[in-house]
């Protein structure tokens, strides 16, 4: 039977490229925000395009941050992609006010999402990644490019913020545009990303079944 899996229809982008490229991987897809589905399905897909603050005023239109947090609470898998991964963090600076808070994300992991130090941005284009050992969603790829498209990420590295905590710090995966830049976590059942999978070819297919398989 195919993995149930609902990607929450925040109103955020073009979320139907990520619904097509998971049926093409074998799951049985919802694009919905209602509340029984996302608590029902055996993964919630996070997906996110454009500035942070617009993404998080998205997600408190159908409650999503709540949602995220009671699929969580209960050890429900989450997948957030591209600035479904920003928001999963503790603060995003972009269209900062100037007073240095920025907008307060969802907390799941300690970090700021700043602009990337780079003297082109945006990152656009294929990059490699550096991911860790054990890590689920890139069992096989280590060698693998993905596609991002972003002029801001998370600089720091959750895991050490996180470590000597009573939890086990999250797997995090980097790549490089100027500098290292955060481009996934795997944090048991929260994971993210911040390229683009359903645009990432055979690489980002393959991702997304490693993700899948973990929902059975």
């Amino acid at each position: 039977m195919s993995a149930r899996v609902v990607v929450l229809d925040h109103g955020s982008g073009n979320v139907r490229s990520a619904v097509r490229a998971l049926e093409r991987v074998g799951a049985d897809v919802e694009l919905t925000a209602d509340p029984d589905a996302v608590a029902e399905a055996a993964g919630l897909v996070v997906p996110g395009v454009g500035a942070f603050a617009a993404v998080m005023a998205d997600l408190a239109k159908v409650d999503g941050p709540r949602l995220i947090e009671r699929r969580l609470a209960g050890g429900r898998p989450v997948l957030g992609i591209c600035v479904g991964l920003q928001v999963m963090f503790t603060t995003g600076m972009e269209y900062d006010t100037g007073e240095g808070r920025g907008t307060p994300g969802l907390d799941q992991w300690p970090g700021t999402v700043d602009l990337l130090r780079a003297d082109v941005v945006p990152h656009m284009g294929w990059s490699p990644v550096r991911a860790p050992a054990g890590s689920a969603l890139f069992d096989g790829l280590g060698d693998e490019r993905f596609y991002f498209v972003h002029s801001y990420a998370v600089q720091t590295d959750p895991a050490a913020e996180l470590a000597g905590g009573p939890l086990a710090p999250p797997l995090v995966t980097w790549a490089e545009h100027g500098a290292p830049f955060v481009a996934a976590v795997e944090n048991g059942p929260l994971s993210a990303t911040q390229f683009h999978p359903e645009k990432s070819g055979d690489a980002g297919a393959q991702l997304l079944r490693n993700w899948l398989s973990t929902l059975r």
